[in-house]
């Protein structure tokens, strides 16, 4: 679409473009760059939560991937229909069913000057395959990557995969100098609190670099005047500022303060297109948010249920899925920018199947008697754990869905917080019942397959099925998807994984999200299905 995942408010908003010397001596401290110019155009865009880190291999999140794709860059990227366009390789050609050769771009520099080279190809994908990384569902069928000459690359998979280029597009490229020369060869592992250099300082070969970064406060871009392409963008700086509070992000859109918002608050969409100074750009989202729960523990974390695990009867997932009200939550919570799901993918991602689609009804009555026939008539208590700025009123999500069990004897004890505390915990799988949200990086339901629904293991499969569903058929199902490329067949194979998944009620499925940015009326962006915005593509008048 082109157009012209507690809280607390921005402290003062008015330091956004201001303290100018404080920033040239976090700056100089971190080791990242001075200011450009006094007259440069600096883009203010504020989101209700951080990004977590300057690692891009430490968090497999959209508002993490996005805002550090404008300072790194994988061998493929997108344009702005979603299509594959080479970024730091100027082209990819299939040698065989499983070796994929790269052609790196020559002439392109890291931000520190660094040339680019095949072993920081070799270096970044070892780097996103190793311990702490977040990215490890992209790399798992990964059987090697070798270094042909300083600017060609081959990748050899363990199997055909014949979708390999939309897997690596995320998977960003980092200077092997610049790593091993700071001790920042491994990631930063969220799960464990562990950081290093890359948490805080960035060296890519993206169109802006990091000038400075104050966590949960702001975090600057400036213009990489050095950049290998032609970028469409006038800006010299970006300014990001979490703002959890919606009515401050809104009054700081509304006054001035801030040039671009996301989200815009459902219940403010409205009025905010009545001002003659915004534009409210509002579009479908590919992101599927839905709840997963514990199955793999004989004996759930938090629960009053001793010695066994209700989540492992497929009565009791059943139960809690009639039991959630989703055209409520559409009409109450999400104010009608919902579209309820029975999927875990959204329409245009390659494999939705519109006859999957229909949820099981809401029916209190028939999810009571489904708990009284798994042996709890009186329901039992259960830790929900749910962020509170990430997704769109995630946290009123969350309380509604609690509201709806506590109606069939389920007591919920919902503990919400802010993602920078909520990430670490649901991916060490500290949790028994918890809301998540996802886009397929690759728009192809493989992409979901594999890191969602398969079985966990060491390689990166299932990585984010924290709630370890697992069914044999599924995992086989997922492989063959992987490997066919005859459309047909592949489609046959995915629906029938869903169709088990959806039998088991591997997950709860609630609805896909609708996208809506606010931003001044002299600002022109593109806004993508995936909630990505590249400061690349955005002009201010």
């Amino acid at each position: 679409m082109n157009r012209t995942h507690p809280r607390r408010a921005a402290p003062g908003l008015r330091r956004l473009v201001t303290a100018a010397a404080a920033s040239v001596a976090l700056a100089a401290s971190l080791g990242t760059f001075a200011a450009g110019p006094a007259h440069a155009k600096t883009f203010r865009v504020a989101d209700q939560g951080d990004v977590v880190s300057m690692d891009p291999h430490s968090l497999n999140e959209s508002l993490q991937l996005s805002f550090m794709g404008s300072v790194y860059e994988a061998l493929i990227g997108h344009d702005k229909k979603l299509g594959l366009v080479p970024a730091l390789a100027t082209k990819w050609t299939q040698t065989d069913p499983n070796t994929w050769r790269f052609e790196l771009r020559r002439g392109v520099a890291f931000h520190d000057g660094t040339p680019f080279t095949a072993d920081d190809v070799v270096f970044s994908y070892a780097r996103a395959a190793g311990d702490g990384s977040d990215m490890k569902s992209y790399t798992n069928e990964i059987a090697q990557v070798r270094k042909l000459d300083s600017h060609t690359v081959e990748v050899v998979t363990k199997n055909p995969f014949p979708i390999l280029p939309d897997v690596l597009s995320l998977v960003y490229i980092m200077s092997r100098t610049w790593c091993e020369q700071n001790r920042a060869e491994r990631p930063v592992d969220k799960r464990k609190g562990v950081e290093n250099a890359a948490s805080f300082r960035a060296n890519g070969t993206g169109p802006f670099r990091l000038r400075s970064r104050e966590p949960g406060v702001r975090t600057v871009l400036m213009r990489n005047l050095n950049y290998w392409d032609k970028v469409e963008t006038n800006l010299d700086e970006v300014v990001f500022t979490p703002i959890g509070a919606d009515a401050t992000r809104v009054a700081a859109l509304a006054s001035g303060e801030i040039d671009m918002m996301q989200p815009v608050p459902v219940q403010d969409v409205a009025r905010l297109k009545q001002n003659a100074n915004l534009d409210i750009m509002q579009g479908p989202e590919l992101r599927t948010i839905f709840l997963g729960m514990d199955q793999a523990r004989n004996e759930l974390l938090f629960s009053s249920v001793k010695g066994k695990n209700p989540f492992k009867d497929v009565r009791v997932r059943r139960a809690f899925f009639q039991a959630i009200d989703i055209e409520a939550i559409k009409a109450r919570i999400m104010r009608g920018a919902a579209t309820p799901t029975a999927l875990m993918v959204a329409p245009g991602i390659r494999g939705f199947s519109a006859d999957l689609n229909k949820r099981l009804p809401h029916d209190p009555e028939a999810s009571k008697k489904l708990l009284a026939e798994a042996g709890y008539p009186g329901g039992f208590e259960v830790r929900m754990n749910c962020p509170n700025d990430r997704y769109v009123n995630d946290g009123e999500i969350c309380q509604a869905i609690a509201g709806m069990l506590a109606r069939v004897g389920v007591k919920v004890a919902l503990e919400a917080e802010t993602k920078n505390t909520y990430f670490p915990k649901i991916l060490s799988r500290n949790t028994s019942f918890y809301l998540l949200g996802w886009t397929p990086a690759t728009y192809d339901s493989h992409n979901v397959l594999n890191a969602l629904i398969a079985t966990p293991d060491k390689s990166g499969r299932g990585m984010f099925n924290l709630g370890s569903y697992s069914n044999a058929r599924v995992d086989e199902l997922t492989r063959l998807v992987q490997s066919e490329t005859d459309q047909a067949k592949r489609n046959a194979m995915i629906a029938e994984a869903f169709r088990i998944h959806q039998d088991e009620v591997g997950h709860l499925p609630l609805h896909q999200q609708a996208l809506a940015w606010g931003m001044r009326k002299n600002v022109s962006l593109v806004q993508l299905p995936d909630n990505f915005l590249y400061f690349k593509w955005v002009v201010m008048k």
